[in-house]
């Protein structure tokens, strides 16, 4: 399990209010909920429609539907989120 790693949240535009753009609302739980663990967080867009993956040490160690994630938040309650972080935990 990796101290402090250096998460790198790649994400992709996704549909909200009829524009497809880069929208990082959907993923406020998931950065709370990693720095709360002590980790370092960065973002980077990315073409995929709808996706979110999180890379440490250059390897891809989650992935999903950024619409699967809850909106604004903590994170606490999202279950995505808390399967990002035990992902996160779970590198090497």
């Amino acid at each position: 399990m990796p101290q402090n790693a250096k998460v790198t949240v790649f994400f992709g535009p996704y549909e909200a209010c009829g524009c497809v753009k880069h929208y990082t609302a959907r993923l406020e739980g998931l950065e709370s909920s990693l720095i709360k663990e002590g980790h370092e967080v960065e973002f980077e867009e990315m073409s995929d429609l709808n996706s979110v993956e999180l890379w440490v040490n250059g390897e891809r160690i989650f992935m999903c539907k950024i619409q699967d994630l809850d909106y604004g938040g903590d994170g606490i309650l999202d279950n995505n989120v808390q399967k990002a972080v035990e992902a996160v935990e779970n590198a090497f």
